[in-house]
């Protein structure tokens, strides 16, 4: 039988992640009889997670009922086809991370094992080519994906870039429309039960605010998960030596181009994030291996346009706490962890939590099995996503400073190792259960860096060359020609 219903949900701060969890529960929670309640204090700021996102939020967006013409107008957004890297293999390369698909398919290979064993013939060229995503925003242009298969708009997918402040007082908005309540104040205590749960939090001014689950999303602090609960914090800094990030607003700069890129610096690698009305800048980098100042100096050398506002310098230690849901208290966002925005999946990792979380919404029981899938499931969302952000350091060649020689030698996670392993072998990759990177992430960042495999699947030999050949030809035109008829972006 089940328990009796959660009543009372109470979210802890607010910024991207809380307000995306409001707006997700007075939509899906909300049945008349249960109180959607978020606390935050004007008087302390919020990190202001991602500008930048990948395409599940499109989904987010569509599920809450946000237009999507109305969202871009409010967040002065611009849509995303993938990221460029600048200087992540030698230091004068570039390669692309798209969104969508290389090619297509064929007699059910992947893509990219034709293109390895015809990669040397005339005409081929690289693979980014065959990635309608990476090819139109290379040339300023964009368009939706067509849901004809046999257009090269069917493989391009999309994502945002956004201003982080005015998304959350989008979500603020809808989910106050929604019945969401919002409570203005400071926390100053928690309150524990005999069960060890979070009973309430106290506010300054004398006052109280109960609840039956709370949502943690503090920010780095961790207030009740990491704080009141004291689940320990699992540091991954040996893989993830960044540990410093300065963000500075830039005037816009014209063409706006439907990408974000990274650019390696001697001990980091620096974001541009072009939006409507500015573009943002950011240096991510290891403090043991470049001061602050020869950092924002780096920073404001490579901006391409006047900054709009001051630098802002935040520290974070790459990891995440041994569970995310613990007693009655379940952390999103940097409340639970932080890996650094190179494949801007912290606002996604938002997402997939309460996602998981109302996939697994518990009673007053509080099951030990959910509380346990949730996080076996949560844990593996971190684990996957930084194994694919060690990658783009661990493929370097680069060893022209302490940093990336570091960096190219560390040893690395055992599930990473296999993955490198399998694809210098035949390049083959593998997804396992809902892992975030699919096939072409994986194809696109280790070709793009310079892992070859030695060989191809040899099942691909069954296959007539000159069909293939072919194929592949009409393909990479395709998409050329195909580029140049879309519009550029305004």
């Amino acid at each position: 039988m089940s328990g009796e219903p959660i009543g009372r949900v109470v979210i802890v701060g607010g910024g991207t992640a809380g307000w995306m969890a409001a707006a997700a529960a007075a939509r899906f929670l909300d049945d008349g009889q249960r109180t959607i309640t978020l606390v935050e204090s004007d008087a302390i700021g919020t990190v202001g997670v991602g500008e930048a996102t990948i395409p599940p939020i499109r989904g987010f967006n569509a599920r809450l009922g946000l237009d999507e013409a109305e969202f871009l107008r409010a967040t002065g957004g611009t849509p995303k086809l993938g990221i460029e890297f600048v200087g992540w293999t030698d230091g004068t390369d570039r390669y692309f991370h798209p969104f969508g698909t290389h090619g297509r398919d064929i007699e059910g290979l992947n893509f990219h094992q034709l293109w390895l064993k015809l990669r040397d013939r005339e005409g081929i060229g690289p693979i980014d080519d065959y990635a309608m995503s990476a090819v139109a925003a290379r040339a300023g242009r964009f368009a939706p994906p067509s849901p004809d298969p046999r257009s090269p708009l069917a493989g391009l997918e999309y994502a945002y870039h956004f201003d982080a402040g005015l998304y959350a007082a989008l979500l603020r908005r809808h989910a106050e429309a929604q019945g969401a309540r919002r409570i203005e104040g400071r926390i100053v205590g928690v309150e524990r039960d005999a069960r060890g749960h979070v009973a309430a939090v106290r506010l300054e001014g004398d006052r109280r605010v109960a609840g039956d689950l709370f949502l943690d999303c503090s920010g780095f602090r961790s207030l009740l998960l990491g704080e009141a609960m004291g689940v320990p914090f699992d540091d991954w800094s040996h893989w993830l030596p960044c540990d410093r990030a300065i963000a500075v607003p830039t005037e816009r700069r014209d063409p706006l181009l439907p990408m974000t890129r990274a650019t390696a610096h001697d001990a980091g690698w620096q974001w541009r994030i072009p939006l409507r009305h500015r573009t943002g800048n950011g240096h991510v980098y290891a403090s043991a291996f470049v001061g602050q100042d020869e950092a924002e100096r780096v920073l404001m050398a490579h901006c391409d346009a006047p900054p709009t506002g001051p630098a802002r310098h935040l520290s974070f230690t790459a990891g995440r706490r041994q569970r995310l849901w613990a007693g009655n208290v379940v952390a999103l966002g940097l409340s639970g962890g932080f890996l650094e925005p190179l494949e801007s999946t912290s606002i996604h990792l938002i997402q997939m939590g309460i996602s998981k979380l109302f996939g697994l919404f518990p009673d007053l029981r509080f099951s030990d099995v959910e509380r346990d899938e949730y996080n076996r499931l949560m844990g593996d969302q971190y684990a996957s996503i930084r194994d694919f952000i060690i990658l783009h350091y661990a493929a370097t060649r680069r060893d022209d400073t302490p940093f990336w020689r570091y960096v190219r030698t560390m040893a690395l996670p055992e599930t990473l190792r296999r993955k490198l392993a399998l694809f210098r072998e035949k390049g083959r990759i593998f997804r396992y259960d809902d892992e975030l990177f699919a096939i072409p992430s994986w194809v696109a960042v280790m070709l793009g860096q310079g892992i070859m495999p030695d060989g191809y699947d040899p099942v691909v030999d069954a296959l007539d060359e000159g069909r293939l050949l072919t194929a592949l030809h009409q393909i990479r035109a395709g998409n050329a020609a195909m580029a140049q008829q879309m519009p550029a972006l305004s």
